[in-house]
């Protein structure tokens, strides 16, 4: 057989997604912002398996996502790839409780994976930037409150204004359910409320009359989620409905409280709203829920969720250990973006110079490299044997906005000529005054 004939065509599978290395800075830059608000709130780094043991990942999960997890086995052993950031979290609460400090406040940056139909904008590999809080044995609904305060930081750090965080408490719509005596498909209304905003408010009526609701409780349910408005007017007209309930009615009462909470961390009152069709398809949330969208560009969806859960670790440990958290979904997010053109780097290119040999003395070449690094530059050395034009053109194609020149007539001289290859202009300069040079342009 030829050499040609065992060759196998080069692919990438279908939603997973590889970037050009300028987009990928771009997305590094991203991930940069997004991290750098979660260390200024005080949360701290950490990274779980990939892979962890299907029993874990499977013990609070069922429905549409235990069929989007992918498993395997290797050996005796049943595995799974993470489908999200926070289930290893609760079993790494669990497993390492007596080694942390509570309220434990962590975020993580990393790949999940999920068995999704493949679209624009949807993908089976992508990063997740995820918050959470978690206490022991209780937990403040004030950090429901802090949650949108690192959002609209976030957010406003990627350099977006126009963005609405929409809450909502899982306990006022399980309540409600209660009050019409469809408690046992709660699960099953709040999957279809969840889609008013994609299907819209007539098919979601169509759907709850599909799963055997009376009429009447369709309209209350109808007419509960149209609640809208400012947030004093939804709560006031909530507590107006008169639901005895006593779930409904501490979900109003914390919902309230996370109102208040979010106006005393600063966060403008129109960058927020009470949403009732704000529901979270995962069954794990429990009370205050979250889904942040930039208005201007509705069409990509959520850009940042999350809620509050209390009962997620009861799985790995008879402690009670409550959390609330956010996801950004990094890899939605930026190929949208930088489908629309919306990203812009604050640096094109990684390195800062290229350092250009026009003499055999190559050492003198590596070592002003090593001392512009030991600056702080970040230098690169074209070493291929290649004319001049050539490695100008290298680095006009990866955008490097110096080049440091070294010939004979530079060494002789003991400086180099640096230019800067946006104005054309050029220097005699010392390596020492080009660290200068380079670092005050690039500040």
């Amino acid at each position: 057989m030829s050499s040609t004939a065992e060759r196998v065509a080069p692919k990438t599978l279908p939603g997973f997604m590889e970037l050009l290395p300028n987009e990928q800075i771009l997305f590094n830059q991203l991930a940069d912002t997004i991290r750098s608000v979660y260390e200024r709130f005080g949360f701290l780094p950490l990274d779980t398996p990939v892979i962890e043991s299907a029993e874990v990942l499977l013990a609070k999960t069922g429905g549409e996502t235990e069929k989007q997890i992918y498993s395997f086995s290797k050996g005796d052993s049943n595995l799974a790839l993470r489908f999200d950031l926070t289930v290893p979290l609760a079993k790494y609460i669990a497993l390492n409780r007596n080694n942390l400090a509570f309220p434990f406040r962590r975020y993580q940056i990393g790949k999940v994976y999920r068995g999704e139909r493949p679209q624009q904008g949807r993908f089976r590999e992508f990063y997740q930037c995820d918050i959470d809080v978690i206490g022991d044995g209780e937990l403040s609904v004030l950090y429901d409150a802090e949650m949108p305060s690192v959002i609209y930081s976030a957010f406003r750090a990627m350099g977006f204004a126009d963005f609405t965080i929409r809450i909502n408490n899982r306990k006022i719509l399980n309540g409600l359910f209660a009050s019409l005596n469809a408690s046992d498909k709660a699960a099953d209304i709040l999957r279809v409320i969840d889609k008013k905003d994609k299907v819209g408010g007539d098919l979601v009526a169509d759907e709850l009359k599909a799963m055997g609701l009376a009429p009447n409780n369709v309209d209350t349910i109808m007419n509960f989620i149209s609640l809208s408005g400012e947030t004093d007017d939804v709560l006031r007209n909530l507590k107006s409905m008169n639901i005895g309930n006593e779930l409904f009615q501490t979900g109003v009462s914390e919902l309230e409280q996370v109102v208040d909470g979010i106006q005393m961390f600063g966060v403008p009152p129109a960058d927020f709203a009470i949403d009732l069709t704000i529901a979270r398809g995962l069954d794990y949330y429990t009370g205050t829920v979250y889904e942040t969208f930039l208005n201007q560009y509705r069409g990509i969806g959520s850009v940042c969720s999350g809620g509050r859960y209390d009962n997620l670790s009861e799985f790995y440990t008879d402690k009670k250990l409550p959390g609330v958290g956010i996801s950004i979904g990094l890899t939605r997010l930026f190929y949208q973006l930088n489908k629309m053109n919306l990203l812009t780097p604050e640096k094109p290119s990684v390195s800062d110079v290229l350092i250009i040999p026009m003499t055999s003395e190559l050492g003198i070449c590596l070592r002003a490299a090593t001392e512009l690094r030991n600056y702080g530059i970040n230098a690169e050395v074209y070493l291929a044997d290649k004319k001049a034009k050539a490695k100008f053109s290298y680095a006009d194609r990866l955008k490097i906005p110096f080049a440091v020149i070294i010939g004979d007539d530079e060494i002789s001289s003991g400086k180099y000529s640096l230019k800067n290859l946006n104005t054309g202009e050029q220097k005699l300069m010392s390596l020492d005054e080009i660290a200068s040079e380079v670092k005050t342009k690039n500040d």
